[in-house]
């Protein structure tokens, strides 16, 4: 009975002890926010996350460049085929509007060849006008706009607090699962050390 109650209180042990240093741990990431300094070792601590803030904004930034956003994609999906026909449909139809409007004197017949001489016109040379204008756009924006540097001057703007706020916002779930491993580990080794205690 006794061995029984020694490995409990081990176990219980290890297990608080095994959930305050993940704890602990994941509290150093962000904490301290400002550098304390301690004098006689001359170290300074500060949280790792305000310690690298810059490079982690870097990082984010490249990553979000290079996988996941481009300027390519992004005019691709602002100007769809449908896009594309809609524009094309409506400046067809507003040319037909006025040629019905200038014409008013002119035969019908002769009135319709011309509509529909004007709108083939405008079905080849819109079509590819819009492509080319989307083209020069592509690189237009590619020239202007750095996601990189748009995203990496966001973090950086960002206060600390803030920074700290929308990383556990994201990662909560994660964390607390590291928190109760450790509690979990902590038991498990607790009852291996009772265990062998025991035996020694």
């Amino acid at each position: 009975m006794n061995n029984i109650i020694r490995i409990l209180i081990l176990a219980i042990i290890g297990g608080l002890i095994g959930y305050i240093t993940n704890v602990i741990a994941i509290k150093l990431i962000f904490r301290p926010i400002n550098p304390i300094k301690i004098p006689i070792l001359n170290i300074e601590i500060v949280g790792m996350i305000p310690k690298r803030k810059s490079e982690i904004a870097k990082n984010i930034g490249e990553i979000i460049s290079d996988q996941f956003l481009s300027i390519d994609e992004i005019i691709d999906n602002m100007i769809t085929k449908e896009d594309k026909e809609n524009i094309t449909n409506y400046i067809k139809l507003k040319v037909k509007l006025i040629l019905n409007e200038k014409m008013t004197l002119i035969p019908s017949t002769i009135k319709s060849l011309v509509q529909n001489y004007v709108a083939e016109i405008i079905e080849d040379e819109i079509r590819q006008s819009i492509d080319e204008l989307c083209e020069e756009i592509i690189v237009k924006a590619n020239n202007r706009i750095n996601i990189k540097e748009m995203v990496e001057n966001k973090i950086n703007e960002l206060d600390l607090y803030e920074l700290e706020e929308i990383i556990l916002t994201i990662v909560k779930k994660e964390l607390r699962h590291i928190e109760v491993l450790g509690l979990i580990l902590g038991f498990l080794i607790g009852i291996i050390q009772g265990i062998v205690t025991i035996f020694i």
